[in-house]
């Protein structure tokens, strides 16, 4: 086994509680905005680009976690990189093509339709 890179359990806790607290807080957050937001239309050049950054941040946390299980870290420093990258990486791509973008498409026809109704093609 490696020389572990920081302390198990500290870190097991600190990220538990960083990525876990705040991380989760965040994706909560931007969830809500964006369920908010986004059956308007507004706010997509804000939006998107922030799920795309925080998918990118989960592979990133990822690939450290694998990268750490493969060096033969300790559990405590591998495991919440895996779990929370996992998740992230897994999670946050799937609710972008499959809910964000497509309500996103709904209210870009709805104000087209609305347009085209009102004759101001």
């Amino acid at each position: 086994m490696a020389e572990p890179w920081f302390d198990p359990m500290r870190f097991g806790i600190l990220f538990g509680a960083i990525g876990g607290g705040l991380g989760g807080t965040f994706i909560g957050v931007l969830g809500g905005l964006t369920g908010a937001l986004a059956p308007q239309g507004k706010g997509r050049a804000v939006i998107v680009p922030i799920w795309v950054v925080t998918s990118a941040l989960g592979a990133l946390c990822l690939a450290v976690g694998i990268v750490a299980v493969v060096s033969g870290q300790p559990y405590g420093i591998w495991y919440p990189l895996v779990l929370a990258g996992g998740l992230v990486t897994v999670l946050c791509p799937t609710l972008l093509c499959l809910v964000v973008l497509p309500r996103y498409r709904e209210a870009e026809q709805r104000r087209l339709a609305a347009r085209e109704i009102r004759g101001a093609v």
